[in-house]
């Protein structure tokens, strides 16, 4: 699948950053450990060069895994005698951040390869239940009056670049729904016609559905879906998943209701992050949650454009391709999955994709005006 890429290819990618903006040039004597690999494990950035087709990575049997792995080694023996320099402090920050970023993606990634398989294997046979909370069956609405608010990161803490910087947004008055979308919620959508109704849907998104002949979440079979755990008979109270920004906008205009605005959920999150979480049945690595509500679960689908903020400007150099030449044509998720690293649970934190894709846990949160 194009957006999905090997797990071998991943570690050599995390490594060939580290190798890249780190140590290259920065520390006397560093060799790199093979001339040819940059062009393999480069992912996008322009300035470092071509590089191999991100759909063809998957072709990549060579070089093998014990490389990759000697690669890995080759490169933290070095990163042990740069790691307290206080002028590449802020690449090796930004390097381990990117590094867990991949580590999401390996999971999520994982899961869409062992769904292709028939035989459906389990990559993990561990659920997460701790801490699971059942939603109401009727959702109740948190109210906001509006007003101008600060959006944006803030603090000591790491951010990435395009989480600032931190400025002020008029909102109008709003209401926000207590938890996310289930699956009981989207059967009586497909029920009802959802996929079916044009008048629901953006135009974009009824081609694509058309296309493609979606009608259903990815994974989805009969009552089933597929997860790390392999098939499993799905939980209808569990928030649903795995839904394109095209699906989850035809989903609000058939309940009456709209996505919020990255604004509008971020400035809630702010204020109250004790909203309904934890809810969903999938095995995943990352752990319990510190602060339990809005997070943690699914990402969040907005209405909102992945646009720069007023005065976003990024980084000089080729590691200033990292976040801002991607602001164009696509859609802003908010809240962090059960896959995403604990750490990266914040509401300012600003992931992004394209309006089709949905291979990432993605879910929705229902708005509407007052």
């Amino acid at each position: 699948m194009a957006d999905a890429s090997p797990v071998k290819w991943h570690l050599a990618h995390t490594t060939w950053f580290f190798e890249t903006f780190v140590l290259r040039g920065k520390l006397d004597g560093y060799c790199l450990f093979d001339e040819d690999w940059p062009f393999l494990f480069n992912s996008y950035y322009e300035a470092e060069g071509p590089r191999h087709a991100r759909a063809r990575r998957g072709m990549l049997s060579r070089p093998s895994l014990d490389e990759v792995l000697a690669y890995r080694a080759h490169v933290d023996r070095a990163m042990g005698a740069v790691i307290e320099r206080e002028d590449l402090a802020a690449l090796v920050e930004l390097g381990l951040n990117h590094e867990q970023q991949h580590q999401e993606l390996l999971l999520t990634d994982i899961k869409h390869a062992f769904s292709s398989n028939p035989l459906g294997p389990a990559f993990s046979g561990k659920t997460q239940t701790a801490g699971r909370s059942v939603p109401d069956a009727n959702v109740s609405w948190r109210q906001n009056e509006g007003g101008a608010v600060e959006i944006g990161h803030a603090g000591d803490g790491f951010a990435f670049d395009n989480e600032g910087p931190r400025h002020r947004v008029l909102l109008e008055p709003f209401e926000i729904a207590s938890r996310l979308v289930t699956n009981r919620e989207w059967e009586e959508f497909i029920s009802d016609g959802g996929y079916r109704s044009a008048n629901l849907w953006l135009s974009d998104g009824w081609a694509w559905a058309q296309q493609h002949s979606v009608s259903a979440p990815l994974y989805w079979r009969g009552g089933e879906h597929f997860t790390l755990g392999g098939w499993m008979e799905r939980d209808p109270q569990a928030p649903v998943t795995h839904i394109s920004l095209y699906e989850a906008d035809a989903f609000a205009s058939w309940s009456g209701c709209r996505l919020p605005t990255e604004f509008e959920w971020e400035s809630v999150a702010n204020i109250d992050d004790a909203l309904e979480g934890n809810q969903l049945d999938e095995p995943c690595a990352a752990g319990p949650l510190d602060s339990p509500g809005f997070f943690g679960d699914c990402w969040q689908w907005t209405r909102s454009a992945y646009l720069p903020y007023p005065r976003f400007a990024p980084a000089d150099g080729a590691v200033g391709e990292y976040n801002g030449k991607f602001m164009s044509g696509q859609g802003v998720l908010k809240g962090a999955s059960c896959a995403t690293p604990r750490g990266h649970s914040r509401a300012s934190y600003r992931n992004f994709f394209y309006p089709h894709q949905r291979w990432q846990f993605t879910g929705l949160r229902l708005a509407r005006d007052i």
